[in-house]
């Protein structure tokens, strides 16, 4: 498995091995004890054990985000698609980070076989570019409502260059609708 820092380091592209021959195609999509390895090879830190799994089906033009969840239940994500395409967005939200207020974003789909690492600190988002994109993601830390937050899609302030696949507005839940900009949001200080 190939281990590749973004533009922000701390957010790392896997480009897993993929095995193919007449019949199909195999590989790993999580082996912890690759994962682990790969991210001290790079420096960064090591996240606690993963302890949920999500799965979620949008259509295209869907835009879910950008989601997050304040200490002590802050998630790190692994995430990938395995039907379908995103764009798939995290922006770092840590106020000491030297990256604060910065995004990174690429395509996710069935075809790259790509997968993401997010970790604590980061505000998540993704949209579906095409019809039915299955989108799974495994979490650091168990869904606690009373600390879920989110930063509004289209903040000014961060910039964020969605595509729009065919489509003149995205699909966005009235509840992330209704966030908030990143200077109004509840931000990470120490993390």
């Amino acid at each position: 498995m190939k281990f590749t820092p973004s533009e922000i380091p701390d957010v790392v592209i896997l480009e897993p091995d993929v095995f193919e021959d007449e019949r199909g195609w195999f590989m790993e999509s999580f082996n912890e004890r690759r994962f682990l390895e790969g991210l001290k090879k790079l420096g960064l830190p090591l996240p606690g054990p993963f302890v949920q799994d999500n799965h979620s089906l949008s259509h295209k033009g869907v835009l879910r985000g950008l989601h997050y969840q304040l200490p002590p239940h802050a998630q790190g994500k692994l995430i990938r698609v395995v039907q379908g395409a995103a764009f798939d967005v995290a922006v770092d939200i840590r106020k000491n980070a030297p990256t604060f207020g910065q995004w990174v974003g690429m395509e996710l789909s069935a075809r790259n076989k790509k997968i993401l690492w997010i970790p604590e600190g980061f505000a998540h988002g993704f949209m579906a570019l095409e019809q039915d994109t299955h989108f799974l993601y495994k979490t650091t830390a168990y869904y606690a409502r009373e600390y879920e937050r989110a930063i509004i899609w289209n903040d000014p302030n961060l910039n964020i260059q969605w595509p729009f696949p065919g489509i003149s507005e995205p699909t966005v839940s009235e509840k992330d609708t209704a966030s908030a900009s990143l200077y109004a949001a509840d931000l990470f200080l120490n993390i």
